[in-house]
């Protein structure tokens, strides 16, 4: 389905002379949804919902120094409100973690596994059973939001077999959208259904400032009488890590951090894990330091977008009304366990991200230590413009209560974090001694994921405990659990000392948690007050054995 300018009221601003064809063609897109808005019928004056900017990125991490280029986008959201230390993603990868944020639901729910068509990303049955159920469908549809995207939808977003570039999914007022996944140049946009295509010169086609500029342009020409909704995905700083010229010689003494489990061996980890070669050779580390300064040369174009972005939004007096999000799909990691680099791990470097939030009512430089998820994006924005979340199927919670301070406020003590490991079903050429079933090898026979990196973990947190409990979906079950009050950095796993008791009620949970949907997925965790266990229920009939909860892959 093709989408057409939705309504809107009021007239764009004047005297401004756009400088390109994509610039005048948002002005007529606009011009054009001006002339029924007031069918739809308008909000008392002074009564106009909050206005909310999301800004994602992708890949960035936060633990291994993700934030530290964006010293202007700390000053002008973190400084200005709140800062989520405990941010998780339900998924360590691409495309599920963005439906994730689209739909407020683990994966097991939207059944998005991985970033390919058939593992449901922007798959038509993505399309048809999810998409007009996420956030910004309901805040055009049901609150009268005008909404705006601009950038990296779905790794398989434009594929011909799922609708190509002239699908734009419902709810959005203008779309911008990037066919397939990020790069800076030579790239195809799909601007309202139609293919635009971008060549490699730098003032017209480098990526993240096209998306900084068609963003500023939205805020010049929409319509006054609605508030609004923009989500800006920017490439950065995924690979190909292509640097804006001016950031090209950017830190050039900067290398990758050396903490403590920079190149050594994943001793008592996974087999994918125990595979990697420790030490790894020079060649793989010169690597990995050069894309880790090349990642954050790409940050400081995205810096200056919100820089961009938040000046335009005071000049138009509309930045005390506005909520503005940043964070990231998936965190990374660069050399951690001899693993080069990558995402897809079950650890805090792959799951974790930055989260900040600034917004009316919000006081600030804040830290807020309450574990939150991405799947909390889309209830919290939903909040904002005052839809009940009552009637949605969603599993993450609002954050409102959070980011205005409410006290003696209940709060989650676990989440869950779900991966669908890949592999090839041949053997994959660059390093064949590990036969089929891998994938994301690097030349040095040092392979990312396989079919069994299938995963599920609650990662939990309170006042008495710091876990992380994981199982993996092989022939071992094999489970890692780490304490990471006493090892921050996941060096040793304890699954075979840990307390059996507690080893079961954390398999209970995951169980519960991995079959949850809506409100049950907000139940209490095993530390929480209001937790109920019934051990009887671990075992099977079969020996008494623990019982583990299968990974099953959607029938697309």
């Amino acid at each position: 389905m093709r989408l057409r300018a939705a309504p809107t009221s009021g007239r764009p601003r004047q005297g401004c002379v756009l400088p390109s064809p994509a610039m005048l063609g948002l002005r007529l897109l606009l011009l054009g949804s001006c002339l029924c808005g007031w069918l739809r019928g308008s909000e008392a004056a002074g009564s106009r919902r909050p206005n909310v900017v999301l800004i994602l990125t992708d890949d960035q991490d936060d633990l291994l120094g993700g934030m530290t280029p964006l010293k202007k986008t700390k000053a002008l959201i973190a400084d200005m409100g709140m800062s989520f230390s405990s941010a998780y993603v339900p998924s360590p990868l691409c495309c599920p973690s963005r439906a994730s944020i689209l739909t407020g639901k683990y994966p097991h729910n939207h059944h998005v596994v991985n970033n390919t068509l058939e593992g449901n990303c922007s798959s038509q049955l993505w399309q048809k059973i999810q998409e007009p159920y996420t956030f910004p469908a309901i805040l055009r549809s049901m609150c009268g939001y005008q909404t705006f995207f601009a950038g990296k939808y779905l790794n398989e977003y434009g594929a011909l077999d799922a609708g190509g570039v002239e699908h734009v999914p419902p709810g959005w007022s203008y779309w911008y959208a990037l066919e397939k996944n990020s790069k800076y140049y030579n790239y195809t946009l799909s601007v309202n259904g139609k293919a635009r295509k971008h060549g490699e010169n730098y003032s017209l086609d480098y990526l993240t400032d096209v998306l900084a500029n068609v963003s500023l342009d939205f805020l010049d020409y929409k319509s006054n009488s609605e508030p609004f909704f923009m989500m800006i995905s920017t490439p950065a700083p995924h690979s190909p890590w292509t640097a804006a010229p001016q950031y090209q010689k950017s830190f050039q003494n900067v290398s990758a951090p050396r903490n403590s489990n920079f190149n050594i061996h994943g001793k008592n980890k996974h087999w994918l894990i125990r595979q990697a070669k420790t030490p790894m050779t020079n060649s793989s580390i010169q690597f990995l330091d050069e894309a880790f300064r090349k990642r954050w040369q790409t940050l400081l174009s995205v810096d200056d977008l919100v820089e961009k972005l938040v000046r335009r939004l005071d000049f138009h007096g509309e930045l005390n009304d506005t909520f503005i999000f940043y964070t990231s799909d998936n965190g990374y990691h660069t050399g951690q366990f001899s693993l080069p680099i990558d995402k897809r791990q079950l650890y805090e470097f792959d799951i974790k991200v930055p989260l900040l939030v600034r917004g009316p009512g919000i006081k600030a430089n804040q830290t807020n230590q309450m574990l939150v998820s991405n799947i909390d994006l889309g209830p919290t924005i939903l909040d904002i413009a005052g839809y009940d979340l009552n009637k949605t199927q969603m599993d993450g919670r609002s954050l409102l209560p959070l980011l205005r301070g409410t006290s003696n406020l209940t709060w989650r003590s676990d989440v869950l974090v779900e991966y669908q490991g890949e592999g090839y079903n041949g053997t994959d050429p660059t390093c064949p001694a590990l036969g089929p079933g891998v994938s994301q090898c690097f030349p040095d026979c040092v392979c990312e994921d396989a079919y069994n990196n299938t995963y599920a973990c609650v990662r939990t947190m309170s006042k008495a405990r710091n876990l992380q409990y994981c199982e993996f979906d092989d022939q071992e079950v094999f489970v890692e659990v780490y304490n990471l009050t006493a090892d921050p950095h996941q060096i040793d796993n304890i699954a075979k000392s840990i307390d059996p008791e507690l080893l079961g009620k954390m398999n209970y949970r995951l169980m519960m948690l991995q079959s949850c949907s809506g409100p049950t997925c907000r139940t209490p965790g095993i530390f929480d007050p209001g937790y109920r266990f019934d051990p009887r229920l671990m075992f099977s009939n079969h020996g008494g054995s623990i019982r583990t909860r299968r990974f099953l892959k959607p029938s697309l």
